[in-house]
């Protein structure tokens, strides 16, 4: 923290701050300054531009601009000569195995595939293929870690990248599980966001996946959300938009304008979801991970929708959903 209050972000000396640029050059016109003045300024320390004088340690004297240029100018020459270096090594190493491995299988197209390991990498090659997109953003956003700090630290860093794809006259559309219809973190996203962004939910949901203007796709490849597969084949994408166009129009509107699902002879949507899952004979545990809630969550639906249908045991419940009529298509 600077002693004017205000933050005082690292860069380099290319990019050296206003506040800076102006202390540098009153150093230079009168030959010092004190350390004080410097607070506001720690860049000019760090890249080398001021520096204490020998006989007090509390005045800072400026190296001049011609000096500085040089030692700057020589390190960069450095790093270009060490990487022309490492390009030579690199070929060295590679161009003779370059038609080793063609003989094995000329017919697959690794090129429309790619596996990503790592949320740093994962984010990088997002930002990437949505820094020209201008059409229409899709997403899956299932349960599973939207709550952690890794997914919440995942949709703060989105928001700038979102809100620049909007700016430029993109549409975003993202399926979310109804769990997150009254979810805080959902909420405030879409208080945000200015723009074409809508929002509809489903009791369940495919893996997590984003569609950028139906030519890219990045879709989880683990459980742990750390693994994803992103894919520009264009047989792949298709089948992948057309599925989310599909699960569109069967979902509930959720933002801009909500839809509210009225339940039926007391039973709510949710626990007619909860229902069908019983009927199949899952757990509470499984049921509680389709629907992307947790499981004692899941109990207290489960103990509402028996105290509706007048269940005293787990296996009558099976009994009396299939007497209910409750998952009936028409209702």
């Amino acid at each position: 923290m600077s002693g004017s209050g205000t933050p005082h972000h690292p860069h380099r000396v290319e990019d050296l701050c206003a506040a800076g640029r102006e202390l540098y050059e009153r150093a230079l016109r009168e030959g010092h300054v004190s350390a004080a003045d410097a607070t506001d300024a720690p860049c000019l320390i760090d890249c080398g531009l001021l520096h204490p004088a020998l006989q007090d340690p509390g005045r800072l004297e400026p190296v001049a601009p011609a000096a500085a240029l040089h030692r700057y100018l020589r390190a960069s020459r450095a790093r270009i000569a060490e990487e022309r270096q490492r390009e030579g090594r690199l070929l060295e190493l590679l161009e003779p195995l370059l038609t080793a491995g063609r003989h094995a299988d000329p017919s697959p197209d690794t090129t429309h595939l790619r596996l990503l390991k790592g949320t740093v990498r994962i984010n990088d090659a997002i930002n990437e293929a949505m820094r020209d997109a201008v059409g229409e953003l899709l997403c899956v956003q299932p349960n599973a870690h939207f709550h952690d700090e890794r997914g919440q630290v995942a949709a703060v860093r989105a928001m700038p990248r979102d809100q620049a794809f909007l700016d430029r006259g993109g549409r975003i559309r993202t399926l979310y599980q109804h769990t997150h219809r009254h979810a805080p973190i959902t909420l405030a996203r879409y208080e945000e966001l200015r723009g074409r962004a809508e929002a509809r939910t489903l009791d369940e949901l495919p893996a997590r996946q984003i569609i950028i203007d139906r030519t890219v796709s990045f879709v989880a490849a683990d459980s742990d959300g750390i693994t994803a597969l992103e894919i520009r084949h264009p047989a792949l994408i298709a089948h992948l938009a057309t599925t989310f166009d599909r699960l569109w129009h069967l979902a509930t509107p959720m933002y801009p304008q909500a839809v509210r699902t009225p339940s039926l002879n007391g039973i709510t949507p949710r626990q007619r979801a909860i229902a069908a899952l019983l009927v199949e004979g899952h757990t509470d545990a499984v049921v509680a991970d389709r629907l992307g809630m947790n499981v004692r969550t899941a109990r207290l639906h489960i103990a509402k929708l028996a105290a509706t249908l007048g269940s005293e045991s787990r296996a009558q419940l099976g009994y009396l959903i299939g007497r209910s009529g409750v998952l009936d298509p028409e209702r």
